[in-house]
């Protein structure tokens, strides 16, 4: 017997017999039982998406089941019908167990690690309400070391921030040695034709009080590099008895073609009784303040957010003869009637020409209030951050909410300073800040200097001072810096430290002079 099957299904069978000479054929049904391709496809991707869906499903239900049910399997089929109700209500037992959960509550061992808890949790058999005991104990055990950790990483940050770097170290005795050899280090600054302009009214005069010579460089250099007219310039620096030398040597061999730089000890002033006794006094005052901030602090004021400022607040820098001696500034210069006062921490980045000819309007100093960050942000801090308002004499004669005043970049107007008599002033909070249990104001320059100055303060454009960028919260756009006349890092991570942030960073070391041999012998980094 043949069969005869054609490709294309059976559309005819043949039946023939080898031992028969008769041939029959059959004919057959012709429909095909073939499956169109066009159904099979959508009927594989439906099962494709579906059967990852449905195995995921059964096995989330399965271990769900496995602390209620003594057998999965017995479990999956009632579960998988009604799962949602039964996670609402495991997730309403597990709520309220957290809630209802304290640490008082949990007398066992400590647990240290999620690993240590599934394997607690396994051994013992513990039901939904011990594990919600221990979860949040352990939590919050971690959550008070992440919180303490913090606490000590900004602590010792803060301490990084008031050492002196070796490399600083080295370019002040690389210095000092060089003024002690060079007859060119000692020469005379400014050279005897250029004396007549440190009190020629005529000319820009710019003032800095600092005893770190490489930011004094910068604060120099950037800013004649950045003037139309640099011809027009006059620097004023005042440094202490221990680093005249080296300042004195860094720009006796570093002259500067146009614009002229004084440098002078504060040994080489010859002060009236009456303003010694009064620096002296001033002095005083401010350690004895800082002392009873020191004796006063309790761990629990490192416990919340505002813990840096008492950081800050005790600060070396809080004792600094040079940063106190800003409010006798016309003392300094009996000679000048305008001045531009910069810290040391500073970028001049543009023409800083019109900021010297502004008309303060009777005021005595002219400073950033309002701020680039819009209304009701403040540029740097409110009052409340540096005055007491717990005391009665603080709370009715100042506004807590009120924005400060930026220091480190100020024009002032000697003459009206002088005519208002704002040093006077300045001692005379001094005294009752003694009378009152130093208690009116945390340890600084700026407080009494907020003080002081009320009422005398004319706001300029927040374009001109942009401050703010050695703290790690700062968030200040690339737009607001570039156009900024003059970027200030206040706060801890100063450019020269390690701790400097390198985005910012950058815009200082364009200024430091890295080939210099001094700076290069002394391994100061860029």
């Amino acid at each position: 017997m043949k069969f005869y099957i054609s490709t294309t299904g059976i559309k005819r069978v043949t039946i023939s017999s080898s031992g028969s000479a008769v041939k029959g054929s059959l004919p057959t049904a012709t429909a095909s039982r073939r499956i169109p391709s066009r159904t099979v496809l959508p009927v594989v991707l439906v099962l494709g998406i579906a059967l990852p869906f449905l195995f995921v499903r059964i096995a989330f239900l399965v271990l769900e089941s496995a602390a209620a049910c003594s057998s999965p399997l017995d479990c999956i089929g009632w579960r998988f019908f009604t799962g949602d109700d039964a996670s609402m209500k495991l997730r309403e037992e597990l709520t309220g167990a957290l809630v209802e959960a304290t640490t008082g509550n949990v007398n066992e061992e400590q647990i240290e690690s999620f690993n240590e808890l599934v394997k607690d949790m396994t051994l013992k058999g513990h039901d939904i309400k011990a594990f919600a005991f221990k979860t949040k104990a352990m939590l919050l055990r971690m959550e008070h070391k992440v919180q303490s950790a913090r606490q000590r990483e900004s602590i010792f940050w803060h301490l990084a921030s008031h050492g002196v770097p070796k490399s600083l170290h080295c370019l002040c005795l690389k210095l000092a040695e060089e003024y002690a050899v060079n007859s060119m280090a000692r020469s005379l600054l400014p050279p005897p034709e250029y004396v007549s302009r440190l009190a020629d009214p005529s000319f820009h005069h710019l003032v800095l009080l600092t005893d770190n010579v490489l930011a004094a460089s910068v604060v120099v250099s950037s800013t004649i590099q950045n003037s139309a007219n640099p011809g027009k310039l006059v620097f004023h620096i005042v440094t202490d008895k221990k680093t005249y030398t080296p300042m004195h040597a860094w720009f006796a061999i570093n002259s500067l073609k146009s614009a002229v730089v004084e440098v002078k000890g504060l040994h080489q002033y010859d002060w009236s009784q009456e303003v010694n006794v009064g620096v002296k006094q001033m002095l005083e005052i401010h350690r004895l303040i800082w002392k009873h901030n020191y004796n006063n602090l309790n761990e629990e004021d490192f416990e919340y957010k505002g813990h840096k400022r008492y950081l800050e607040a005790l600060s070396p820098s809080s004792l600094s003869l040079l940063n106190h001696l800003r409010i006798y500034i016309p003392e300094l210069f009996p000679d000048l009637n305008k001045i531009l006062f910069l810290d040391d921490d500073i970028v001049v980045q543009h023409d800083i020409a019109s900021l010297l000819e502004l008309d303060l309007k009777g005021k005595v100093v002219g400073a950033v209030v309002n701020s680039w960050c819009g209304d009701g942000c403040c540029p740097g801090r409110k009052y409340r951050d540096y005055l007491n308002f717990s005391h009665p004499i603080i709370s009715s004669n100042f506004d807590h909410d009120r924005c400060a005043w930026l220091y480190g970049m100020n024009i002032f107007d000697i003459e009206a300073w002088r005519r208002t008599n704002i040093t006077a002033t300045y001692h005379q909070w001094l005294e009752l800040s003694l009378k009152s249990g130093l208690a009116l104001w945390h340890p600084g320059v700026l407080p009494p200097s907020l003080i002081a100055f009320e009422g005398h303060v004319h706001p300029i454009d927040p374009s001109w001072h942009v401050a703010g960028l050695g703290y790690q919260s700062t968030e200040i756009h690339q737009e607001i810096l570039e156009d900024a006349a003059v970027i200030h890092f206040s706060g801890p991570a100063k450019p020269w430290l390690e701790i400097g942030f390198p985005e910012v960073r950058s815009i200082w070391n364009k200024y430091v002079s890295f080939s210099n041999k001094y700076i290069r012998e002394c391994r100061l980094m860029g």
